[in-house]
Parts: structure tokens; sequence; C-alpha cells
């Protein structure tokens, strides 16, 4: 079935779900390739279908299918199989599930990962029905990635006196649309929550990091990003990725700038498959810069003043780098009065990957059942928990309930989420440190 709902956008056709009414693929902006975005406030159609997902940033996996890189095929199996993926330029698109009978409801916007370089919200972990059902307003959306995302070239700088950090800036971009319309469906613009993992976690780290977005958001959750990486692992200056790029189109056999913006994609994604095998900076090119805009200054300077907001912070037993996950997440939120997350739920099915990265995902957004894995209704039970938790954050920046184990803010303690209990302590720095050492990535 579906629904319409008449906004300052223009008459949207969504889903009619049973908790919740669903509006998908709705464009948020516009941009030319290596073009900062432009805002879409109104909907030329007489009505705006919003029934099925929008494109998808092209990324590596478009071209190069994951049985070609094996790296690549867990992940595949955990969140994209079987999935059919409208890779498209047209890519900055978001996602809405309301309440059905939403007034002034809290709002979280949640931004997905993906190293800068890949990843979607149509991935099968994510549905944002179990907020609705309880009284919030989930958006997700999608940005550019990877060359897409965070290419850099001094034409660019020429032209809007920055380079660089497009899919950051279409991530602001889409909050601020948000604020703007969420009204129409039945959200609080002043009570938005930001909710990110891995790389959508570190944008948002680093979007709470400038003044200039005071006001635009009120809280955080950010889970396997948040806190300062070790230095070599920050954003470095524009100009000084520049070479990476002009390496990419000598390769591409572009001479110029113009010449790269009209490049077939394939052809620009071969090229990009050629540098990785010659480079082994790729990781830390493609990814956020100092811009003097976003990013004003080195972000281990401007961390020691982020904005004055409600902050979750998360992290799993086999995290990427989980011992460092763990320790920057803590100091982050010692210094800033943060709740502190530690998911210790090995995933079922193997006993190989613990609780690899992303994999508290299926239980943020309650789909153990669209999973491989033999999740039981303990793991259903931990997933409605955790959900409840963050609710109550989305809705006053305090997680606690009256029927649940409680959350405090306490230095060097977290929120335990274990196997056979949830409860406040201290988590398990050799189970981490052995995790980091022993299993790392899963592959």
């Amino acid at each position: 079935m579906t629904v319409t709902l008449k906004t300052g956008y223009g008459i949207l056709k969504g889903n009619d779900r049973e908790f919740c009414n669903e509006f998908l693929g709705i464009r948020y902006a516009r941009a030319g390739r290596f073009e900062y975005a432009k805002p879409v406030d109104t909907s030329d159609d007489a009505e705006y279908d919003a029934t099925s997902f929008g494109g998808v940033c092209p990324q590596t996996r478009t071209y190069y299918e994951h049985l070609e890189v094996p790296e690549r095929l867990f992940y595949h199996n955990e969140f994209r199989k079987n999935i059919v993926y409208d890779y498209d330029e047209d890519c900055l698109n978001l996602n809405i599930y309301a309440p059905k009978s939403a007034k002034n409801a809290p709002v979280i916007i949640f931004i997905h990962g993906g190293g800068f370089n890949s990843g979607s919200v149509k991935d099968s972990c994510f549905d944002g029905e179990c907020y609705a059902k309880r009284g919030v307003i989930l958006v997700t959306i999608n940005y550019r990635v990877g060359v897409l995302g965070y290419l850099t070239h001094k034409d660019i700088f020429e032209e809007y006196g920055r380079e660089g950090n497009f899919g950051l800036d279409d991530q602001l971009l889409a909050i601020k649309w948000v604020k703007r319309h969420i009204k129409d469906f039945g959200g609080d613009p002043n009570n938005i929550t930001l909710m990110g993992q891995s790389a959508g976690a570190i944008s948002i780290q680093y979007l709470c990091l400038s003044s200039q977005n005071d006001g635009l958001f009120q809280r955080a959750f950010m889970m396997s990003g948040g806190g300062l990486f070790p230095k070599f692992a920050l954003p470095r200056p524009s100009e000084s990725t520049r070479e990476y790029w002009l390496n990419l189109m000598q390769i591409a056999g572009c001479s110029t700038l113009d010449e790269l913006k009209t490049l077939d994609l394939n052809s620009l994604f071969t090229a990009i498959e050629e540098i990785k095998k010659i480079r082994k900076d790729n990781t830390y090119n493609t990814m956020p810069v100092v811009d003097g805009c976003l990013i004003k200054d080195a972000v281990d300077k401007m961390i020691a003043q982020p904005l004055k907001i409600d902050y979750m912070i998360g992290y799993t037993n086999n995290d990427m780098y989980a011992a460092i996950m763990a320790h920057i997440g803590n100091k982050f939120a010692k210094e800033n009065n943060g709740y502190v997350l530690f998911f210790d739920i090995d995933a079922p099915g193997d006993d190989k990957n613990g609780a690899f990265h992303s994999s508290e995902l299926r239980y943020v957004f309650d789909t153990l059942g669209k999973s491989h894995r033999p999740y039981t209704n303990r793991d259903e039970e931990v997933s409605h928990l955790l959900i409840d938790y963050i609710v109550s954050f989305a809705e006053s920046g305090d997680p606690n309930g009256d029927v649940r184990p409680r959350w405090i803010v306490k230095p060097g303690y977290a929120l335990c989420v274990g196997e056979k209990e949830i409860k406040m302590g201290r988590p398990n720095s050799l189970k981490l440190l052995w995790n980091t050492v022993t299993k790392g990535d899963p592959k």
C-alpha cells in the first residue's frame, strides 16, 4: 500500500508500512562531478515517487565484483548479498521512516560507513521502522564516496576557495535539508541526533568540531569512530593530497580536470584499481581533508573544543583496530561527559570473527532476521533493549529508562553488552588487545 503526504518539498508518495510511513530516495541536493552540491528544496514532479530507494554513489564494487576482491567477500555476504543496487552519480538522496501520527517527534539522522570509499543505506542491515514504532523519525542518507567524494585539485580550489570533502559537504547539506523539512513529516527540527558507524561516525566527529554547525543537531552517537585517531590517520591539508590525484589522472590518461569530469565511470574506476597496485597510501588520500571550511584546522587541535552537545560512543570487542578504537572512544567520552557502549557479543555462526566491525548494526536496526547467522531470541531481546536506549538518548540525551540496566557516565566504564548480561563495568581490555592481534578485520 502507498501513502501520500503534502509537504513544502512537494507531494510525496511513499510506502504505508505496519508501523511507519516510509519515504525513500528523496533528492536533497544535486551536484556535477567534482562540484559542490546545491540543495534541492522543491520537487518538479506533481507527485514525487518515494516508494523505492534512490541511486547509490558509484564505487569500486560497481565495476569490480566482490569475487574479484576477496577481502570484500565477508562484508558482501553479511550485508549486500542478493541486493540489486542502482549505482548513479545522481545519488544525493535520503530516506525517511516516520511514525504514522508523528507530531514533534525526535529525529535521528544515520550516516553509513564504508571507509569513505564505499557503502550505502540500502544494505540489508538498515531499516528505520523499529524507531518509528517507538515514536522517533529515522532518516538515512546517501552521499558521495571515494574519488567522487574526496578528490582534490587546484582548479577546484580556484573555483570554490576550497577543495575535496564533497562527501562530507553532502552530509552537511542533508542534515540542513532535514532541519528545514522534517516538521512536515511530524519531526522536531530542534531535536536532532546524528548517528553513524565507522566512516559515518568519523564524519560526525568532524562535524562536531566546527562551531558553524552549532544548533544543527543536539546529540551524537558515534559507533566505531568517535575520538581522536593517531596522527598519521588524521585528515591531511588538502593541497598535500593533490599529487595522488594527479597520479590517478595520469593513469587514466587525463591531462585536465575537465577531461576527468567527462571520463566514463568504468575507465575511472579501472584507473583507481591500477593506482592501488602501485601506491600504498590510497587510504590516506581518499578521505576528508583539512580544507579550511568544513575542517578548518588540524583535527588534533580542533578536538579540544567540540560542540557542547550530548554524546554516546560505541565500539565492539573485535572492532577495526579494537584496542585503539576503545582507547580513543573512552578518552573522548571522558573529556566530554559521554556515555560509552562496549558491544561484547560474538557473532553466532563462526568462532573466529568475534563481535566484528559492523556486527552491532543488525542489533541497532532490528534486522537480525535478515541475516544468514543463527541469531536467537536472546539476540532479539538485546536488539530491542539497545534500540530503547538509543530512543531515550534521542528524546532527552539520557539513555536510561525505568526497566533497563542503568547506564551511567563514569570514566573507564561502559555499558557492557554481553551474551549473558548487560551491565555497567570496565571493558575487557585484554580481550580487545587479543582480538586486535589475533583476529583483526574479517576476510
